[in-house]
């Protein structure tokens, strides 16, 4: 292994020796190779580099600007629960698609026939689908919490998307939570499903209303703050 320094520029390289009379330096993948005479000395080598750097960092560069707008291409970064977590796509041999998540990253590895997808529609597809999922999850222990917590409960609850609705009470008492409602933190979340479980009592938002909200969340007005232009 050798390296050359020129001020902020680091160039390293490995050194392939052969029985052969000339040298020849290759990039790929982002890697220089030297495959030079086994009677090259290294400092022969690195004067070879030195005048050929030029020409290395046109190629590392290049090889960069393709690996970043690929991987820009294949990743959003989307909020989950007030957090902000990115999205990575790939694609594999396989028949159905795998989710990996750790800490604030989630990898997705899709069957080979999604290559030919749009990567827009794609991600938005994948997108939609993570938080209806969670909301799926999520949804049945904070509605059990918030059972508890009133003593009382919908008929039925449903997850579905809706616009500019992150949440409502139905006129057969059943409670509908937008999937989107998942881009919040856990206490907006809850915050919307108990004001969902008020409107069982009160249909509309009366004084009465939001003494009830009030007596259960006392922060209610500053989750409400975070959610404005949202209807629920």
């Amino acid at each position: 292994m050798g390296f050359l320094k020129n001020k902020s520029e680091v160039i390293t390289y490995t050194i392939d020796k052969s029985i052969q009379n000339n040298l020849y330096i290759s990039v790929q993948n982002g890697e220089v190779v030297v495959s030079a005479p086994w009677y090259f000395s290294r400092n022969q080598i690195q004067e070879v580099v030195e005048e050929k750097k030029k020409w290395i960092m046109t190629k590392i560069k290049a090889y960069e600007g393709k690996t970043n707008k690929n991987n820009n291409e294949n990743s959003k970064t989307i909020p989950i629960w007030g957090e902000e977590f990115v999205v990575d796509i790939c694609f594999q041999n396989r028949k159905k698609l795998n989710i990996i998540m750790r800490e604030n990253h989630m990898k997705i590895a899709l069957p080979n026939k999604y290559k030919k997808v749009s990567k827009d529609e794609l991600m938005k597809v994948l997108v939609e689908k993570i938080y209806k999922v969670l909301a799926k999850q999520m949804m049945e222990q904070t509605m059990e919490k918030t059972r508890i917590l009133l003593g009382f409960a919908p008929e039925n609850y449903e997850v579905e998307y809706m616009e500019n609705t992150l949440g409502k009470c139905t006129q057969d008492k059943t409670i509908v939570i937008n999937p989107e409602l998942m881009k919040y933190r856990p206490e907006i979340i809850e915050y919307v499903v108990l004001h969902e479980f008020c409107h069982l009592t009160y249909k509309t938002h009366t004084k009465g209303f939001y003494e009830m909200i009030k007596k259960f969340e006392p922060h209610y007005e500053e989750y409400g703050k975070k959610i404005s232009g949202w209807q629920y």
